[in-house]
């Protein structure tokens, strides 16, 4: 027996630009995310699958339609409210990596752990080098970000989002800056998380190796949403 979605979509629309240059990047989207799944969202370049994520997981304002997690309507809440429902509850990996330049491996993580949770030192320590261990980083802990590889970075990223344990995990193209050895390590991280604490994992990618990962799998094609991929073109005769 399912149980309630722990996220409901209805409707979304999100248009950028106006009048003839308008793009419509999501159109008309409605989605049900349940606890303990991992819905992998696919598409070409363009499509608007980071559009969608950002309006899931409160980032962009939609121009139509709702969002309600855990009972809650997302974008009726204050600024101020959105954004403490958001550390609570959400965990991000961005194509960006988004980290702080000046700090190492250890210490991106650490601070998750010591200020959102106001753990002890010794525990922050602990929960740091075992995901860091995980990662395949345990001896790369103490190099701050501009000596880290790109695919090393991300994995900081990756490993700053699970630490947090958050309910929701936003995560957009976590595997696009890694070797594939590295990739199936993190989104297997990534999946038992979702899956051992009953989580949801939201997933944007293109590469068809994290298909057998995803309990789910639709596409974003043109801003709308389907249960199938979009046909490719056929070539014109000569």
């Amino acid at each position: 027996m399912q149980t309630e979605p722990a996220l409901i979509a209805r409707r979304l629309e999100r248009c950028f630009g106006t009048g003839a240059a308008a793009v419509r990047a999501v159109c008309d989207v409605s989605l049900e995310l349940h606890r303990g799944q991992v819905l992998l969202l696919m598409g070409p370049s363009g499509s608007g699958k980071s559009t969608l994520l950002a309006l899931l997981s409160g980032l962009l304002r939609p121009d139509r339609g709702e969002v309600m997690i855990l009972g809650e309507d997302l974008w009726r809440m204050s600024e101020p409210a959105r954004e403490r429902f958001r550390l609570r509850h959400f965990g991000f990996v961005f194509q960006g990596f988004n980290l702080f330049p000046a700090l190492t491996a250890r210490e991106q993580l650490e601070m998750v752990v010591r200020w959102g949770e106001g753990a002890s030192r010794r525990e922050a320590r602990r929960r740091v080098a075992e995901m860091l261990d995980q990662l395949g980083l345990g001896r790369r802990a103490h190099e701050r970000v501009d000596q880290l590889s790109g695919g090393e970075k991300q994995r900081v990223a990756v490993g700053r989002a699970l630490l947090k344990r958050p309910q929701f995990c936003f995560a957009d193209e976590p595997t696009g800056s890694l070797d594939w050895g590295h990739g199936e390590q993190v989104i297997r991280l990534l999946r038992s998380a979702g899956h051992d604490r009953g989580g949801v994992l939201f997933l944007v990618g293109h590469d068809p190796r994290l298909l057998p990962y995803a309990d789910r799998v639709l596409y974003l094609v043109d801003g709308r949403l389907s249960d199938e991929p979009a046909p490719m073109p056929t070539e014109c005769p000569r």
